[in-house]
Parts: structure tokens; C-alpha cells; sequence
């Protein structure tokens, strides 16, 4: 089985995780925001900052990286449970067509 992973805010500089292969495209459907006010990573409890994530829109598209894990159960578990704890309550797993450039 092969685990892909869509990117579209940190995950483009800084994935985290080990891939073997990553491809630039986009998803149809879907919009980046800036509207989560977070203070996991950044910010204060008195000045959240900002976060960026998905907001479904019919006729949108969002730019991003598609991240390929290979290499078996154990090394997608890795990916997974390192993406859990770096995205927290904020991830939503979907299945989406990506388009690649």
C-alpha cells in the first residue's frame, strides 16, 4: 500500500516525516485560509496567530505538495503518527483527487 499525504501551508517547507517521492499539483474544491487562531506552535494565549487551513468551496483550487510514503505499514504508521501529533485536532483525513502540474 502506498500512503500520499496532501501539503498545503508548513508541510511545503517542512514536511517532517520521511517520503520517497513529492509532486507539485492541486486539489479542486477547496481554499487556504488564514482563520484558525492557534497558539500550539506560534502565538499566545493574548495573541493567537493565525493558522492556515481548508475551507470547502465548489469552484476553488488549492496549490500544494503531494508527499508519496513507500516502503511498507510501518513506515506510513510513522508518517501518521507524526502528522497527528503536529497537526493535533486540526487534520481531517479525506480522500481528494490531486492534479498534478
Amino acid at each position: 500500500m502506498v500512503l500520499w499525504v496532501f501539503g498545503y501551508g508548513s508541510l511545503i517547507w517542512n514536511p517532517g516525516f520521511d517520503f520517497d517521492e513529492k509532486i507539485l499539483g492541486f486539489i479542486k474544491g477547496y481554499k487556504r485560509t488564514f482563520n484558525l487562531a492557534c497558539i500550539d506552535h506560534r502565538g499566545t494565549p493574548q495573541h493567537p496567530a493565525r493558522t492556515c487551513t481548508l475551507e470547502s468551496e465548489d469552484e476553488a483550487i488549492c496549490w500544494g505538495i503531494a508527499y508519496c510514503v513507500k516502503g511498507g505499514l510501518e513506515k506510513e504508521r510513522e508518517a501518521m503518527q507524526y502528522l497527528e501529533r503536529r497537526e493535533c485536532e486540526y487534520d481531517q483525513k479525506i480522500s481528494v483527487d490531486f492534479y498534478k502540474v
